[in-house]
């Protein structure tokens, strides 16, 4: 074999060798500390309270007469021992109203709070969020969309565990139902990818971000930490901001049972998730420093590989069997981190296209952000 064709050491190669190599373990390292602590982690909660307390579920809902008439009963029919479900019609065009008094009348657990729009003076989601807080009859809260189900009638059971002495913040899991073509899995991928990240961040006593469709947290908290004065004026955040000002170290458990799990369908077209995710990334400039910090450094390393590997390649192209080893080695370990997640959050299979779906999202990501310098949201947003 002729190896100076294959390693032409003429002192220009084996820094850039070096480089490379430095800069895949530094992949390495990313991955262990954003996906290997769920994929460790043994039990269902950081922590558990057999006691269950009286709870209060909150939605908020705009023009949803379809999802409450499909969706709401199985929330109202959980098995739990005392709950109350405070439904928010924010507004609505619809015949929400009709379909939430209709519902009152069989539910007896059913709390319906009608919130007339005023034309004067427009408000977004949070405002909805907060009468149906103060409208809460429970200490412990637990929030929902109205476009979502939970996979299981022991749904809020699961969640209202993780609520003990220290533990006031729960953060749940929340997927999108499983569909035909190409969009549904990138989206699946992307809110599983995401998913895992968030959760690892959580175990690591590291919170920063968590989804409205699946959160739970005591009301002392929210007025303690002012509710959502801080960042009322941004469309969107109610989750993941009121989550930067009110975790500490101790007090954010997890809920990964799979019976704790909330579905929802995914956008249709690939024009409505562009704003969503748009607008979900408009929300993370407001993250606190260090939890952007840490999220650039994973976002900014793997550009980097993959650049430097389009680089390393053109350059020297007789390495290209280093680039496959370690592209090889890379995939794999991603794929290894993703798994046990995978069964855990009920995404079977998910983890697969991650071989391709890991550079796809690093290519529409630039595009996202570009996006959200443009957006425009409506008050009401989910």
């Amino acid at each position: 074999m002729n190896w100076e064709g294959l390693l032409p050491f003429d002192g220009n190669v084996l820094p850039f060798a070096l480089a490379y190599l430095g800069l895949s373990f530094l992949v390495f390292i990313q991955y262990f500390i954003h996906f290997l602590p769920l994929a460790i982690f043994k039990k269902n909660r950081i922590e558990e309270s057999n006691h269950l307390p009286p709870v209060s579920v909150i939605i908020c809902a705009k023009n949803e007469e379809d999802h409450l008439l499909e969706y709401l009963p199985k929330v109202l029919t959980q098995d739990y021992p005392e709950f109350e479900v405070v439904v928010v019609n924010d507004g609505s065009e619809d015949q929400t109203e009709l379909v939430l008094n209709e519902y009152s009348k069989v539910f007896k657990n059913l709390k319906v709070v009608h919130f007339a729009e005023d034309h004067y003076y427009k408000h977004g989601k949070k405002m909805a969020q907060f009468v149906g807080i103060k409208s809460a009859k429970f200490e412990h809260l637990v929030f929902t969309d109205a476009d979502c189900y939970p996979v299981s009638n022991q749904w809020l059971k699961e969640m209202a565990k993780g609520f003990t002495d220290e533990k006031e913040i729960i953060i749940g899991y929340s997927g999108y139902l499983k569909d035909k073509g190409f969009l549904n899995k990138l989206i699946r991928f992307d809110c599983f990818w995401h998913g895992v990240m968030f959760l690892s961040a959580a175990l690591r006593k590291k919170p920063y971000m968590a989804t409205g469709r699946n959160f739970a947290y005591k009301k002392t908290l929210f007025f303690k930490n002012k509710g959502f004065s801080n960042h009322y004026h941004l469309a969107s955040g109610d989750d993941d901001l009121f989550l930067h000002q009110a975790s500490a170290n101790q007090n954010t458990n997890v809920c990964i049972h799979p019976d704790s799990l909330i579905l929802t369908p995914a956008r249709k077209s690939f024009a409505s998730w562009k704003w969503q995710k748009a607008r979900h990334i408009s929300t993370s400039y407001y993250y606190k420093p260090i939890a952007k910090f840490r999220l650039i450094m994973f976002y900014a390393t793997l550009y980097f590989f993959y650049g430097f590997s389009i680089f390393f390649i053109t350059k020297f192209p007789l390495m290209w069997w280093l680039v496959a080893f370690f592209w090889l080695l890379k995939m794999l370990l991603m794929i290894s981190l993703l798994y046990v997640p995978s069964k855990k959050l009920k995404e079977n299979g998910i983890y697969l296209h991650s071989i391709y779906m890991e550079f796809l999202i690093l290519v529409l990501y630039p595009y996202f952000h570009f996006l959200q310098k443009r957006f425009k949201p409506e008050q009401w947003t989910k």
